[in-house]
C-alpha cells in the first residue's frame, strides 16, 4: 500500500464541530501516529450543523488538547453530508447527533454510524456530554480519550492492522 492510499476511514461527528469531535479527531489521530498507523488510518471529523463552518476549534477544546500535548493543527469546522458515506467508522458523539446522520444518509450506510461511547461497555453514560454548554472539557477530553483507545483496537481487531502498518497478517 502506497503512502496517501488509506485502507480505513474514520469521522467524528458532534453538533457543530468545534467542541467534542475536532477533539476526538485530534485524539485518534495521535493514537494512530502513536502506532504508526498514519498510512492506513485516515481521521476527519464534522458536525450535524453549519453555524460554525471555517473556523477552528472551542478554546476550551484546544486548550485541553494542548494541556495533553496533542497538536491541534488543521482542525476547520465542516458540516456532515451524504458523501460522508464513503467512512469506514462513523462516530457519532451522542443520540442526536447519530438520528441526525442517519437521515442523511442512505438507509444502507446505517451500519456505519454508532455512538463513541458505545465501545466503552463501562461507561454507564453513552452521550459525550458538550462541553460547548457545559463547559466541563476536561470531562469530556476523559470520555473522548477512553472512547478513542476504544475505537482503535477495534478497527485494529476488524482490519487485521499491526502496529507499524502491517496488516492482513
Amino acid at each position: 500500500m502506497e503512502k496517501g492510499e488509506f485502507m480505513v476511514s474514520v469521522l467524528f461527528v458532534c453538533l457543530g464541530n468545534i467542541c467534542r469531535s475536532p477533539m476526538a479527531e485530534a485524539i485518534f489521530r495521535a493514537k494512530v501516529e502513536e502506532e504508526n498507523l498514519s498510512d492506513v488510518i485516515e481521521v476527519d471529523s464534522a458536525g450535524t450543523g453549519d453555524w460554525h463552518v471555517g473556523k477552528k476549534p472551542h478554546e476550551g477544546t484546544l486548550a485541553i488538547l494542548r494541556e495533553n500535548n496533542i497538536r491541534t493543527g488543521g482542525l476547520i469546522a465542516r458540516q456532515f453530508h451524504g458523501e460522508d458515506k464513503k467512512y469506514d467508522y462513523i462516530v457519532a458523539m451522542d443520540a442526536s447527533n447519530e438520528q441526525d446522520m442517519k437521515k442523511i444518509l442512505e438507509p444502507d450506510h446505517h451500519g456505519k454510524v454508532f455512538k463513541l461511547l458505545d465501545l466503552v461497555d463501562e461507561s454507564p453514560e453513552k452521550d459525550v456530554p458538550d462541553p460547548y454548554y457545559t463547559g466541563n472539557f476536561q470531562e469530556v477530553y476523559d470520555l473522548v480519550e477512553s472512547g478513542c483507545s476504544r475505537l482503535l483496537n477495534t478497527i485494529k481487531e476488524d482490519n487485521h492492522l499491526k502496529e507499524g502498518n502491517t496488516y492482513g497478517k
